[in-house]
């Protein structure tokens, strides 16, 4: 609870101590929200003073919004049955007609849906018929992409990549990161910290695989306990690898236990760490699944 000072304090201009009034209007500094100013001239003549705590708060608010655990992975529900997707790419499809990711088992039942009708496969989701061929797809993915789609502009950016004309992957990826993309945020991580085309830049590095993170990309994540793992950071690197854990990531599992056994890693968090990556998986399941899982196998 505050004081009668803190609270007189915080009615008060942090650099000349001038109390709001009606007439004059105090705001927050915006890196901390700690301390009051009543003027840009004020803010900037007490910056000297302030600029040390400043900090320390600013990555207090840093690490509060990075080590929240997230509510879903960054690829988030199938736009059909509402049940969360697969962190598993191979689980789920991108519709070039729409540009949204489709479950397995929706697009399972949409095809039997077809078969019984005897008529031209469609999107499940937009209900467009299906590209024939790839020009066609190719075209589809074009339109979405003049139109701003942020899923297009993402898939542009890494097909760039991939044919190593950084320079327009590091266009488009920016792009789509600013607009708040995960997937392009973390592709950008991986190209500062290797130098693929760009020159490496650790600290860039950390800074796109926590903005992944922060939208719940669990291999970001991963990394992120990776490289405070080698930093001797061992407290970060297990709460980075519970996280990633609890998205249903293998490898972060596979972590914890390995750090179990070493001694690091407590047995509550190990045993929490397990309940929490299970009971992701089970969120990813349902029986439209389960039939076109079967299905893929019997072929």
């Amino acid at each position: 609870m505050m004081s009668a000072v803190d609270d007189e304090a915080d009615m008060c201009c942090a650099a000349c101590g001038i109390k709001e009034l009606d007439d004059i209007k105090l705001k927050y500094c915006t890196a901390c929200h700690l301390v009051k100013y009543c003027s840009v001239a004020c803010q900037k003549n007490h910056r000297k003073q302030h600029k040390k705590e400043c900090k320390k708060r600013m990555a207090e608010l840093r690490d509060e919004l990075l080590f929240k655990q997230p509510e879903s992975s960054h690829f988030g529900d199938c736009p059909i049955c509402f049940v969360p997707l697969s962190i598993d790419i191979n689980k789920s499809a991108l519709s070039s007609c729409c540009g949204v990711f489709i479950c397995d088992g929706c697009s399972y039942a949409n095809q039997m849906k077809d078969a019984r009708s005897e008529r031209d496969p469609v999107c499940p989701f937009c209900r467009q018929p299906y590209a024939s061929s790839n020009a066609e797809a190719e075209r589809n993915a074009m339109k979405l992409f003049k139109a701003g789609n942020l899923t297009a502009i993402r898939q542009k950016g890494c097909e760039a990549k991939m044919v190593h004309n950084y320079g327009r992957a590091m266009e488009l990826l920016t792009k789509a990161a600013k607009m708040g993309d995960a997937v392009a945020h973390f592709e950008l991580a991986n190209m500062y910290c290797v130098g693929g085309g760009v020159e490496k830049d650790t600290k860039k590095a950390v800074y796109h695989w926590e903005e992944a993170a922060i939208r719940g990309n669990p291999e970001a994540r991963f990394n992120l306990g990776c490289n405070d793992a080698q930093n001797c950071k061992f407290d970060r690197a297990v709460k980075h690898w519970i996280i990633a854990a609890s998205l249903g990531y293998d490898p972060a599992l596979e972590k914890l236990k390995e750090w179990y056994h070493m001694g690091t890693v407590r047995k509550g968090d190990l045993t929490s760490a397990l309940r929490a990556y299970q009971a992701a998986i089970d969120s990813t399941k349902s029986p439209q699944r389960e039939e076109a899982a079967t299905a893929t196998r019997c072929c």
